[in-house]
């Protein structure tokens, strides 16, 4: 298989931040409630998926330092596109100049790395830079009156390219889903984001163990080795559980939810960010990019850093 390179990285978020002490003058709780719980100190609430993903991905090409027409495919991986037609990607892609294929992908929290496993089997068959793009307007679609859910999310935007290199960044990498606990994180058509919060912790924990297990085993190193754990940014409880059971320090997770909250699809690109920004990556580090979504899906990818 073609070698796959991360050739550049970009974000973006909404100006407004909303804090927990803003929302508990709306709802029974506190800065000290949400924290504990969650890991939460606030999130950004603002702009659009096309807007954000447009923006991330503007950063990223110019940390790649391509252009436009350098792209010859675009992935945006939301749960939360502008409208139902068409997607959101094409839009981007034009905004952006870019007249290549381009497609929305929606596999939840999942998502980004989802998109990653797609672009990689695209450059496989010839592609050569390929735009991978996670987006999401959660705000618009949460219930800002009910506590279990409007202290969880928040907005903002992730983007990679990625090209074809004779070495290969993706070591080995785990997907899956299991469509039988779709119910456990919905939204209807009209409605607002609900989940059964009880059972998402417990099923989310054994699904992102047992996902980074396999994909640690396929490429052949241990929890040991690694350097750094990129999560999906849930919830640090989820985070320090899974850390926990896979024998690998807390302090090795990159942990940025306490600033965004839980932005789904944006949330291992935001991480990924603040890793490279607060110098934690180096050359040669093995890096487990872990995650699950609604669905629910999970996905885990065994990275060797290279800068």
């Amino acid at each position: 298989m073609t070698g796959v390179r991360f050739a550049g990285w970009g974000i973006a978020v909404p100006d407004r931040i909303v804090t927990n002490e803003e929302l508990s003058r709306t709802l029974d709780t506190t800065d000290e409630w949400i924290f504990e719980r969650t890991g939460i100190r606030e999130r950004r609430v603002g702009g659009s998926s096309t807007l954000l993903g447009r923006q991330a991905a503007e950063r990223a090409l110019a940390d790649a330092r391509y252009q436009a027409a350098d792209i010859d495919f675009v992935i945006l991986a939301t749960t939360t596109p502008d409208r139902l037609i068409p997607a959101s990607a094409p839009v981007i892609a034009a905004e952006l100049g870019i007249t290549a294929p381009a497609i929305d992908l929606n596999a939840a929290c999942s998502g980004f790395m989802y998109a990653v496993r797609v672009a990689q089997g695209l450059l496989a068959t010839g592609h050569q830079r390929i735009l991978v793009i996670g987006a999401e307007h959660l705000s618009r679609w949460t219930d800002w009156n009910d506590r279990t859910m409007a202290v969880l999310l928040g907005d903002g935007a992730g983007a990679a390219v990625l090209e074809a290199s004779a070495e290969n960044q993706i070591l080995a990498s785990d997907l899956g889903s299991d469509g039988s606990l779709v119910h456990l994180l919905t939204c209807e058509h009209g409605g607002t984001i609900w989940m059964d919060g009880k059972e998402i912790f417990r099923r989310a924990v054994r699904v992102m163990v047992d996902s980074a297990e396999r994909a640690m085993a396929s490429a052949g190193i241990t929890a040991d080795q690694l350097s750094l754990v990129i999560p999906h940014q849930a919830n640090v409880r989820i985070i320090n559980a899974a850390c926990d059971r896979l024998g690998i320090p807390t302090e090795k997770a990159v942990v940025v939810l306490d600033r965004y909250g839980n932005t789904s699809s944006a949330s291992i690109p935001l991480a990924v960010h603040d890793a490279r920004e607060t110098g934690r990556l180096a050359n040669g580090d093995l890096v487990l990019f872990t995650g699950f979504g609604a669905g629910m899906t999970w996905a885990s990818s065994v990275v060797r850093w290279r800068a």
